[in-house]
């Protein structure tokens, strides 16, 4: 059986933990493979970790073909809603792979819209795309387009996640170094806390990943200092302002009468025998 590793694809599964790993080849070489590989013609589109281990110690495995898909992008799509139904992603790769949807719905739709206005040349005849494998005439019609994601708002939604959150995401696709990546995704540091360490020079990153989780927590701590620093003070609305006033006025009237009664006292104390 030939199976093809789209190395695109695969990018959209991230890499086992040691333990993660162990734990999985050990249910493996126990049980074997109990859940099919699923495929799209040749293309393995699901199992690429059971793949790996399967063929590394020759544990049979079976295979399923998923045929619903015109494109590449209907497969990555799947995978996407696939991995942002498990549990047992984090915040992080919700929010990466939501994106990753944002950016796939938003360039298709483009696209779409693009062909729709485009007049077809005389005689020009539609050539349909074919699936890797599959039979002449078999192709099914291609899937409709999910509804645009035109805000944060409905990415933040599928990820689960606050729009807060894929800001900052966002802020750490594009400034955080690899090394800065792999701490957020092993969760050595928090998603707020490596956005803020991700306006940082590249050599400070790498510097503060290496000291570790203590070094990251501080570098993320003296950035938001800095900003908050940085910040002009708010002026008080003209209500507020109006009540600060009022305030120093009555402490003035205090302050004028204890000074009043001080010089009697000092009056009486002075024609006392």
């Amino acid at each position: 059986m030939n199976i093809i590793i789209n190395e695109e694809l695969r990018a959209f599964i991230d890499p086992l933990s040691a333990s993660e790993s162990a734990a999985l080849e050990r249910s493996l070489l126990a049980e074997g493979c109990r859940d099919a590989l699923v495929l799209w013609g040749e293309v393995l589109i699901d199992g690429h970790n059971r793949h790996e281990l399967c063929s590394r110690h020759g544990i049979p495995f079976r295979t399923v073909q998923n045929a619903g898909f015109s494109s590449l992008d209907d497969v990555m799509l799947w995978m996407i809603d696939n991995h942002l139904a498990r549990r047992s992603v984090s915040d992080f790769q919700r929010g990466v792979m939501a994106l990753r949807k944002k950016e796939i719905v938003t360039a298709r739709a483009a696209h779409n819209a693009g062909v729709k206005n485009a007049a077809p040349a005389p005689g020009a005849a539609s050539v349909p795309v074919s699936m890797p494998g599959a039979v002449p005439g078999s192709m099914p019609d291609p899937a409709p387009d999910s509804p645009p994601w035109n805000t944060r708002e409905d990415v933040a939604k599928a990820a689960r996640v606050s729009s807060n959150t894929i800001g900052q995401i966002e802020r750490i696709q594009k400034a955080a170094t690899p090394q800065l990546v792999e701490a957020v995704r092993s969760g050595t540091i928090s998603i707020s806390a490596a956005a803020s360490v991700a306006s940082l020079p590249q050599s400070a990153q790498i510097a503060a990943v290496a000291g570790g989780r203590k070094e990251l927590q501080l570098a993320a701590r003296q950035v938001r200092e800095q900003k908050a620093g940085s910040r002009a003070p708010k002026e008080a609305p003209a209500d507020e302002a109006s009540v600060l006033r009022a305030q120093v006025t009555v402490l003035r009237q205090k302050i004028d009468a204890l000074e009043q009664e001080n010089a009697q006292m000092r009056s009486l104390l002075a024609s006392a025998p």
